[in-house]
Parts: structure tokens; sequence; C-alpha cells
């Protein structure tokens, strides 16, 4: 029987997708003859490999394994731990002294039951006689998100990752109030957003609810306008101006704007419209949505995996 060893394994999926990986796990299956089938659960980590993603598949079936694969992952210690084992195998003990070493102190009942026990929840590490490691699948999220040892303290833990939901829906295009009710319950979207702008992964348009002035399509030569008039209608962009910037452009004061404004709209060659609220992504708002994206892709493709081991 041909023997793979775990590490170089890891080692390889790091470098190339899971996919590849079971590719080259069925060429080298098809060599293998073992004598008997215990020799394949006992000492082969093709086989290992497949047992772990048979274990992800069960979990990825549960409707909210997202949710709690992102609130696991919304823990620096957590985090910290995800690293450590994929390094190597390590016992509670070790691990207790790992996190002294780093300024932590917990006993070892707390390190497994609120730091490790949530890491196997969601597939990312495995205990076998009582060493914990991580899986192919933590070991390829772990290189994804150890940059991001405090993305706990930007996106609140144990939610509903409604924020998530806003960051990721920020990073397709800006977003009104009113689109985001569409994808928010209205009763948390304000609490989300001012989360979110606390965290500054999000920032409101300063020009917010002001209201707006355009040209109509009505040609200006058809009227008879003042050079001040002219000035002030060349002076809009088509994509509209506010008063108060109108009036820095032309330099005009704001009340003879105003004036302006309104003969122009009563020859029908300007009209004002309100603008609504409008919310983007920071810059530090859009690392956490490229983050997000990854870790989707991420899912799709172990999923993806699962399902064929399972068939």
């Amino acid at each position: 029987m041909t023997k793979i060893r775990s590490r170089p394994l890891q080692a390889t999926q790091r470098k190339t997708g899971i996919a590849e990986v079971l590719g080259e796990a069925k060429e080298t299956c098809k060599d293998c003859h073992p004598l008997t089938p215990m020799i394949c659960v006992t000492r082969c980590n093709i086989w290992k490999l497949k047992n772990e993603l048979r274990k992800l598949d069960r979990k990825m079936k549960n409707p909210n394994f997202v949710t709690n694969l992102l609130n696991t992952l919304k823990n620096r210690r957590r985090l910290q731990l995800l690293e450590t084992l994929s390094k190597g195998r390590y016992s509670m003990i070790r691990l207790q002294q790992k996190l002294k070493k780093l300024g932590y102190y917990h006993s070892r009942r707390t390190i497994a039951k609120e730091y490790v026990a949530p890491l196997i929840e969601v597939g990312l590490v495995e205990e076998n006689h009582n060493n914990c490691h991580t899986t192919v699948f933590g070991c390829k999220l772990n290189e994804l998100i150890k940059d991001f040892n405090d993305i706990g303290q930007l996106l609140p833990p144990h939610s509903e990752c409604y924020e998530e939901k806003t960051v990721k829906a920020l990073f397709e295009s800006s977003k009104t109030y009113e689109e985001l009710e569409f994808l928010i319950p209205t009763e948390s979207l304000s609490r989300v957003l001012k989360r979110l702008h606390v965290a500054n992964l999000i920032t409101k348009d300063d020009q917010n609810n002001y209201i707006f002035y355009f040209k109509t399509r009505r040609d200006p030569q058809q009227e008879k306008l003042s050079p001040t008039e002219k000035r002030v209608h060349q002076s809009i962009p088509e994509e509209g101006i506010t008063a108060k910037k109108l009036a820095n452009k032309t330099n005009i004061s704001l009340r003879r704007t105003y004036k302006y404004l309104r003969k122009l709209r009563g020859k029908k060659l300007t009209f004002k419209r309100k603008r609504p609220k409008t919310y983007a992504l920071t810059k530090e708002g859009t690392q956490i949505a490229r983050l997000l994206e990854k870790i989707r892709v991420l899912l799709i493709e172990f999923a993806q995996a699962s399902a064929e081991i399972t068939t």
C-alpha cells in the first residue's frame, strides 16, 4: 500500500486546491492494494482525508453552518490556536503552555470547552487520542485568516452575521438605506450600520439627504438668460450638484445661487431632487469583504469536494 504522510499532504493542499489533491489521491488509490480494509483505516492518510471530508459534508448540511463558522472565527484566541495547531499535533497540556507564553492563562477545561470545541464543531480541528490538529479545511482557512486576528474586534461575535451580510452587499456596490432593508431585517439594520460605522468598516455619503440640482433636457438657447444665469446653468454637472457646491464653484453667494436656481427652474432648465442616504465600504471594510469572499469561495470548493466523496 502506498503511504502519504499527513504533513506533506497538507502542505500540498496549501499550494493547490482540494480538487487537485483529491485527483492525486484517486490516482494513488488505483495502484494501492492493501491486504485488509483496516490497513486503510489505520495507516492511510488519503483515507483520513476522505474521512475528514465526509465529516465536513455532514457539518455543512447544517443551515446555520456558515453563521457558526464566522462566529467561531471572531475570537482572537481561537485563531491563535488554529495557527498553532496548523503546525502540528498538540495535547491540551501543550496548548495550555502555548497560551501561557502568549499571556493567556486558562484551565485545560476552559481551553477545551471555549476554544477547541467550537473549532471542532465547524470542522477546522480534530481530536484523536487526546491530541488536537487542524483538518485540511482548517489549514486552508487558517492561510486565509491568519492576518486578521482582530476580526473579532471589528465584527460582533455571537451574532446573526447581519454585519457580514451588509459588508458583502456593499462590496458589490454602494447601497441606500432602502436597498439594505431588502437584505437585512428592518429592526436590526440601524444597529448593524452603527456597529459597522463605529468599526470604521463603512462610511456614509457626506452629501446624504441634500437637495441636488440637475439640468433638464430643454435647450437653454430657447430662453433669454442673463450672463450669471448662463454661468450657473453651465456649472451644473450631469450627475447633479448641491446648491452649496454650486455656489463655491461659481464663486456666487449661496443666497444668490438659490435665487438663480429658482429662475432657472421657472424657465424649466433645472429641477431638484432629494438624494437618499448611501453607504459604502471604507478601505478596512473592503479588506474584510475580500476576506469574506475568499471564505465563500473556499466553502464552495470544499462543499463540492465533500459531495464528490459522499456520492
